[in-house]
């Protein structure tokens, strides 16, 4: 009890001090939304691109900040978000949200990404949640209507990953640079499912109750390997597994978001078939994990490569996934890690002088620089999560 009372202590300090007042000082009042970049280096360029899923996850922060804290400074941060996402990011013509838009919120890339689209549904749920705003839930839902109409395979189940401006499908579907051309990704479908789950929780349609439950299945019947527990990252249409990629932090972060849409769905047959699965996963996930090094990146396991750098994503994600580990099974090991991976990041990730997280601490121990402290994919959703995940699971 007194570790997680102090782990909770600890992190919310971290969350008020460190990180949302970072994030305050980043509203753009000039162009709307938030700036796009911060260097590593701690240089702002004002006039950077602003991607669609930063702006998202800054939306669904500030409404949980405001939410769980009640600080009308995180509603108005929340609102500032809302309006540059349905003002500039939605598209009006033919629905679904623009990849990225310049710094003054004209569109750059018109593709429609779902992974994007996610998380616009996963911000806007959330402002709903914390202020009741029916013009944020009536977006989200019309944004669920265009997964569900665009990107599921009614033939083979699943759900396309992206799209041009007017829902053709793509021949690059990829979400990054790193990722393999795919059709079908684990990621992509690890973030329907997470928005769909806070969609639920503020709207009880039974078609999305559908999909939900078809989200977790496939997680079970497709996505996680039954021989090593890990989660398969990319698929053909046909559902066969293309690459053979652990990727640790989606493991340890699947572990959770799974049983949370589980939860909330309330199917008791579904939850105790996801409760062991999600056990095995998060056991699976912890071969990346080793005490006082956080957790490492990935492993190829056809090449054998294996990426140590511990990016700061993962190590959030971590807290979180052992926690839950402890919270619902009384798993004290699981508590022990969580509390282990904290301190790795007080120790190295947390930059003291100027506020925020590290991108990552390489494999040599030193601290990565070269990639951005605020940027396309670099905001305070994993981080800030973490904190108010911690907050409101253990309310004592």
């Amino acid at each position: 009890m007194d570790k997680i009372i102090e782990l909770k202590r600890e992190v919310r300090n971290e969350l008020l001090s460190d990180i949302l007042p970072y994030w305050l000082r980043l509203q753009d009042n000039l162009w709307g939304g938030f700036y796009g970049e911060i260097t590593g280096e701690e240089v702002l360029n004002p006039e950077a691109d602003k991607g669609a899923i930063q702006q998202c996850r800054i939306l669904w922060t500030f409404s949980a900040a405001y939410r769980i804290l009640r600080d009308e400074v995180y509603l108005d941060a929340a609102t500032h978000a809302l309006r540059f996402i349905i003002d500039h990011l939605y598209d009006k013509v033919h629905g679904g949200i623009f990849w990225s838009v310049n710094h003054k919120g004209e569109p750059t890339d018109t593709k429609k990404q779902i992974y994007a689209l996610g998380f616009a549904i996963y911000g806007l749920s959330e402002y709903y949640r914390a202020c009741k705003n029916d013009e944020a839930l009536e977006y989200a839902i019309r944004l669920f209507n265009d997964i569900e109409k665009y990107s599921f395979d009614i033939e083979k189940n699943g759900y396309f990953e992206a799209f041009s401006r007017e829902w053709g499908l793509m021949e690059d579907m990829r979400l990054s640079e790193k990722d393999e051309n795919e059709c079908k990704t684990m990621n992509t479908h690890l973030h329907i499912l997470e928005p769909y789950t806070n969609l639920y929780r503020v709207w009880k349609d039974e078609r999305l109750k559908t999909q939900l439950r078809n989200l977790i299945q496939l997680f079970l019947s497709k996505i996680l390997n039954p021989e090593t527990k890990h989660l398969q990252l990319f698929f053909d249409s046909d559902w066969n597994s293309k690459h053979n990629i652990i990727s640790y932090g989606h493991d340890i972060e699947a572990s959770w978001l799974i049983h949370e849409a589980a939860l909330e769905l309330g199917d008791k047959d579904i939850l105790n078939e996801v409760t062991p699965k999600i056990k095995c996963i998060a056991e699976a996930a912890s071969e990346g994990f080793s005490q006082n090094n956080g957790m490492i990146y990935e492993k190829n396991t056809d090449s054998g490569h294996i990426d140590e750098e511990r990016h700061w994503w993962v190590q959030a994600e971590a807290v979180v996934g052992y926690a839950n580990l402890y919270q619902h099974f009384e798993d004290d090991f699981a508590l022990m890690k969580a509390a282990d991976c904290w301190e790795f990041i007080k120790e190295h990730l947390l930059d003291r002088k100027n506020g925020e997280w590290y991108w990552s601490i390489k494999a040599n121990g030193k601290v990565n620089q070269k990639d951005d402290k605020a940027g396309f994919w670099k905001c305070p959703y994993h981080n800030g999560r973490m904190c108010m995940e911690i907050v409101e699971r253990f309310n004592y």
